[in-house]
């Protein structure tokens, strides 16, 4: 199977564990600290609204964030309860627990807006206090995207630091191995696994550094002065700089074999330096774990389906 006809997968690291998503199901593995694996499976919803607007260019970056961070932070209470009880057993989606998902794909929607709102202004503010050297909206605009970029490499790095963040870049790194693994063709074993890159093109780090660089070139579009305009404006352009920051990174994708253009995403890679770390192969392991379980219920599905089409 040439990589064009693979299905694509993509994924994120959890505490002590991988999440990974295909088109009808999100899995996630974790290492529980008896040394079990511990799974939990989502099926993917949506409605024929939401599918549309995914076909919808700047507009499917918009959906796609809102789905990711409501699926993932699903995925992440799940992982974390994994450190509080060593007794769970094997979870599937249960309609009783409704409410409390529903919770906690509010919160991580929220946390990610919020977020963004923070990283957008603080930048505004430290840029003014430049005014009276840095004048033209053009050099406000650079200082601004410079302040941006540090704060971003800052607080990666300071986060990087502390153990369980750490390891969770380890995971994430195993995460993209296990991709890059699969998008080349590999046999899916722990020795190639680890062979295979810890960077990869998609990845959501990529995006968050392509907001600073699209953000840059649309603020370019609009005054920085007086800063209450400045700021407003901000707030109101954060989903037009998410949508054309995801075309970014879609198109990075794209281009990622074709000689000089490959280039184009090199930014996004050398930022996962930072976000991801080498992964032990116990790590890799858990990686695995969730992906073949990921594999097997795509595949269980796809054929229900072919065999209720022949019905």
């Amino acid at each position: 199977m040439s990589e064009v006809q693979k299905p694509v997968y993509g994924g994120q690291a959890v505490v002590e564990g991988v999440m990974f998503g295909g088109k009808r199901h999100t899995v996630t593995a974790v290492r529980r600290t008896d040394s079990t694996i511990a799974y939990y499976h989502l099926p993917r919803e949506s409605t024929p609204m939401m599918n549309t607007l995914k076909k919808v260019p700047f507009v499917r970056g918009i959906i796609a964030l809102i789905q990711a961070s409501s699926t993932g932070s699903k995925h992440l209470n799940f992982s974390t309860e994994q450190l509080e009880n060593n007794e769970t057993a094997k979870k599937t989606k249960e309609p009783s627990k409704l409410s409390l998902w529903l919770g906690v794909a509010v919160i991580g929607v929220l946390s990610f807006l919020f977020g963004k709102l923070l990283f957008t202004l603080i930048p505004v503010f430290l840029a003014e206090l430049t005014r009276p050297i840095f004048q033209s909206d053009v050099e406000q605009i650079i200082i601004e995207s410079i302040f941006k970029l540090i704060l971003l490499l800052g607080y990666i790095y300071i986060v990087s630091m502390t153990p369980m963040i750490k390891r969770v870049f380890q995971y994430h790194g195993a995460e993209h191995k296990v991709i890059n693994c699969f998008e080349a063709g590999k046999e899916l074993t722990i020795a190639n696994v680890q062979t295979s890159s810890r960077l990869h093109y998609r990845c959501g780090s990529s995006f968050i550094l392509f907001t600073v660089i699209v953000g840059m070139f649309v603020y370019l579009l609009v005054p920085t002065d007086p800063l209450w305009v400045r700021v407003v404006n901000r707030i109101l352009l954060i989903p037009v700089v998410l949508g054309v920051a995801f075309e970014v990174l879609q198109l990075t994708n794209k281009v990622r074999n074709i000689p000089f253009l490959h280039f184009l995403g090199y930014p996004g890679l050398w930022l996962q330096l930072l976000t991801t770390k080498e992964p032990t192969d116990d790590q890799v392991e858990v990686a695995l774990a969730s992906f073949n379980e990921l594999l097997r219920l795509e595949r269980e599905t796809e054929q229900g389906l072919e065999s209720n089409n022949l019905v």
